[in-house]
C-alpha cells in the first residue's frame, strides 16, 4: 500500500515539476510588456524591461493587479489539474463493486482532498483571477485599492495548498504516521476531532490560510469598487460582473471568518483537549451549524461571479444588451441576503425541530426565485438575438442548460420529504457537480476564451476550443446524470466499495451507472487536456491579435471598458516603435479586424 501511495505521490510531484518547468521556459513570462499580460507587443517596442524587473523576480515582487490575476489563474489551473487527477482516481476505483485500484484509506484521502482542492484551491482563486485582472479595467481604476495586500493575499495560497496536500508527501516518508486527512471536505465531528492523524491538523491550517487570503481579497475588492471607480462609472452603469464580485466579497466577509473560527475550535479540541465539539454536549450538531452557515453561502460565493461572467459575455454574442439588467442586479443582491438563511437544509435528517426545518425549507425554495429570474433573463437576451456561436458563447449556453438541471435538482432537495429519501446519496453528488463543474466550470471557460486575446495578445485555436466545449458538455452530462440515477437507486456517497446485497439496491444497475460515470469522467479528462494544450500553445505560438476588437463588438456598440483599455495599450505599443503583425484568424475564421467568430 505504501508503494502505491509513493507512486501516486511521485506522479503528482512530476506533474507539478513539469508545469513549473514549462512556465519557466515560457518566453512571455520572462519579460514585461506594456500590455502586462504576458504576450503581445513588448518585444517589438524595446521598452519592455524598463518598468519592471524581469524573470522570476518580477512575479515574486509584483503588485500589478494584472500580474496577480495571471498568478491566480496559473495557480488555479494547477489546482484544477491536481483535483482532476483525484477525480479520475475516484471514478476508476468505483468502476467495479470491489474497488480494486486503490485501498479504502487512500480512497478516503483522495475523496477528501478532491473536494477541498476544487472548492478552495481552484474555485475561489480562479474567480479571483478574473476579478483581479478585469474589475479595475471595467471600472476605470488604475489598480486595486490596496495593491500590496492584494499580493499578500495571493502568496498565502501556495503554502495553503502545500499544507492541504502535505499528507500525500509525508505518508510514504513516515510509514503512514502522517497521512492525508480522511474526513471528507465537510470535516464532520466526531470523526475529524478524534482522528489521531496529524495530517488533519495540516489540512485545517491550510484551509485557514486560504480563508485568510480570501477575506483579504474580499476587503480589497469592496474597497476598490466603492472608492476607485472612474469618473464615468457610477452605480447605475456599473457592469454586472463587478456587481457579482462585490456581492461575493460581502458574502466572503461574513462567511469565511466563521469557518476560520470553527476550525480553530476544532484544532483546540484535537490538540488541547477542549470540548467545543464533544459528542455529549451536542458538539456534532454545533459543528454542522457552524460549518453550513459558511458552507451554503460558499456555494453562492462560487456561483455568483460565474453568473456575472455569463451575464456579461452572453449579450456580447447575442447582439443586444442584457435583458432586465436591473432585475439581474437585484436578484444578485437577493441571493446574497437569502444565502445566509438556508444553511440547515443540509441538516434535515439530523432530527432537528420540525418547525425549524419547515422555515429553512421555505427559504431554500424562495432562494430559487432570483436564480430563476437570471435564467429567464439569459434566455430572453438570446431570444431573437443575432447569435454567434463562438467558443465563449457555446460555454455560456452550456452554463445555462447545466445550471437549469443543477437548479431543479436542488429544488427537489430543498423539500423535506424528498431530502429525507435522497440525503447522502449520489443524487446530492450529481446535483452539486452540475453546479460546480457544469455551471461554474463552464462560465470560467467562457471567461478564459473571451478574454484570452487581452491577456495574451494572441488568439486560441478555434477548432480545439469548440472540441473542448463538446467534450466537456458530453462528459459532464454523462457523468453527473449517471450520478442522479445512482441516487434514485439508493447508492450512498463516500463509499470506496459497493459490493452490497441486492436488498439495498440492484447491484447490476448500480455498477452500470458507475461505469457510465467513469466513461463520462474520461471524456471530461480528454476535453481538459485539449484545453490545456490549446491555451499553452496559443499563448506561446498563437497568431497575434491584430485588432483591438477581436470579437467585432463595436458594430453593435457592445465593446466593454476592458477592450477600450486594450486599444489604448495597443496604440501606445505601436507609437513606441511596434509594428503591426499579420491579421489573426479568430474563432469565426475571418481576420479579426473585420469579423471574428461569426
Amino acid at each position: 500500500m505504501a508503494g502505491e501511495q509513493l507512486v501516486l505521490t511521485g506522479l503528482m510531484a512530476v506533474l507539478l515539476v513539469v508545469i513549473v518547468g514549462a512556465l519557466a521556459r515560457a518566453e512571455d513570462w520572462r519579460s514585461y510588456t506594456p500590455l502586462a499580460g504576458g504576450g503581445g507587443y513588448g518585444e517589438a517596442t524595446g521598452h519592455g524591461h524598463a518598468e519592471k524587473p524581469g524573470g522570476l523576480v518580477r512575479w515574486l515582487t509584483t503588485v500589478d493587479h494584472k500580474d496577480i490575476g495571471i498568478l491566480y489563474g496559473v495557480y488555479a489551473v494547477i489546482a484544477f489539474a491536481v483535483g482532476g487527477i483525484m477525480a479520475v482516481l475516484i471514478r476508476v476505483q468505483l468502476t467495479l463493486p470491489g474497488g480494486t485500484i486503490i485501498g479504502n484509506s487512500y480512497y478516503n484521502s483522495i475523496l477528501t482532498s478532491h473536494g477541498i482542492t476544487m472548492l478552495f484551491l481552484f474555485g475561489t482563486p480562479i474567480l479571483a483571477a478574473f476579478a483581479n485582472y478585469f474589475v479595475p479595467l471595467l471600472i476605470g481604476a488604475d489598480d486595486m485599492a490596496f495593491p500590496r495586500i492584494n499580493a499578500i493575499a495571493f502568496w498565502l495560497l501556495p503554502p495553503a495548498a502545500l499544507l492541504i496536500w502535505a499528507g500525500f508527501f509525508t505518508a510514504p516518508l513516515t510509514g503512514n504516521e502522517i497521512e492525508p486527512a480522511q474526513t471528507a471536505w465537510t470535516m464532520y465531528t466526531p470523526l475529524s476531532a478524534e482522528q489521531p492523524n496529524p495530517g488533519v491538523d495540516l489540512m485545517l491550517l491550510g484551509l485557514h490560510l486560504s480563508g485568510v487570503a480570501a477575506t483579504m481579497g474580499a476587503i480589497n475588492f469592496i474597497a476598490t469598487i466603492f472608492t476607485e471607480r472612474g469618473d464615468g462609472v457610477n452605480w447605475a452603469n456599473l457592469d454586472i460582473f463587478s456587481w457579482t464580485v462585490l456581492t461575493q466579497s460581502g458574502l466572503i466577509l461574513f462567511a469565511f471568518p466563521l469557518l476560520g473560527s470553527a476550525m480553530i475550535m476544532l484544532l483546540l479540541d484535537r490538540n488541547l483537549a477542549t470540548t467545543f465539539f464533544a459528542t455529549g454536549n451536542g458538539g456534532t450538531m454545533l459543528w454542522q451549524h457552524l460549518f453550513w452557515f459558511f458552507g451554503h453561502p460558499e456555494v453562492y460565493i462560487l456561483v455568483l461571479p460565474p453568473m456575472g461572467l455569463v451575464s456579461y459575455i452572453l449579450p456580447k454574442f447575442s447582439g443586444r444588451k442584457l435583458f432586465g439588467f436591473k432585475f439581474v442586479v437585484y436578484s444578485t443582491l437577493a441571493i446574497g441576503v437569502l444565502s445566509f438563511g438556508v444553511w440547515a437544509h443540509h441538516m434535515f435528517s439530523t432530527g432537528m425541530d420540525p418547525r425549524l426545518r419547515a422555515s429553512f425549507m421555505a427559504v431554500s425554495l424562495a432562494i430559487a426565485i432570483p436564480s430563476a429570474v437570471k435564467t429567464f433573463n439569459w434566455i430572453t437576451t438570446m431570444w431573437n438575438g443575432q447569435l454567434r456561436l463562438t467558443t465563449p458563447m457555446l460555454f455560456c449556453i452550456g452554463f445555462v442548460s447545466n445550471f437549469i438541471i443543477g437548479g431543479v435538482t436542488g429544488v427537489f432537495l430543498a423539500s423535506i420529504p424528498v431530502d429525507l429519501v435522497l440525503h447522502d446519496t449520489y443524487y446530492v453528488v450529481g446535483h452539486f457537480h452540475y453546479i460546480v463543474m457544469g455551471a461554474i466550470g463552464f462560465a470560467v471557460f467562457a471567461g478564459i476564451y473571451y478574454w484570452f486575446p487581452i491577456v495574451s495578445g494572441r488568439m486560441y485555436q478555434r477548432t480545439l476550443g469548440k472540441a473542448h466545449f463538446w467534450l466537456s458538455m458530453i462528459g459532464t452530462n454523462v457523468t453527473f446524470f449517471a450520478m442522479l440515477a445512482l441516487g434514485y437507486l439508493g447508492m450512498p456517497r463516500r463509499y470506496a466499495t459497493y459490493n452490497f446485497d441486492g436488498a439495498i439496491a440492484p447491484l447490476a444497475q448500480v455498477t452500470t451507472f458507475h461505469q457510465l460515470a467513469t466513461v463520462g469522467a474520461f471524456i471530461l479528462l480528454v476535453g481538459q487536456l485539449l484545453f490545456v494544450w490549446n491555451v499553452v500553445t496559443s499563448w506561446l505560438e498563437g497568431r497575434r491579435v491584430q485588432s483591438h476588437d477581436p470579437w467585432n463588438l463595436e458594430e453593435n456598440d457592445m465593446l466593454g471598458n476592458e477592450f477600450s483599455w486594450f486599444k489604448e495599450q495597443r496604440e501606445t505599443a505601436l507609437a513606441d516603435g511596434g509594428e503591426e503583425d499579420e491579421a489573426v484568424m479568430a474563432d469565426g475564421g475571418q481576420p479579426s479586424e473585420q469579423s471574428d467568430e461569426r
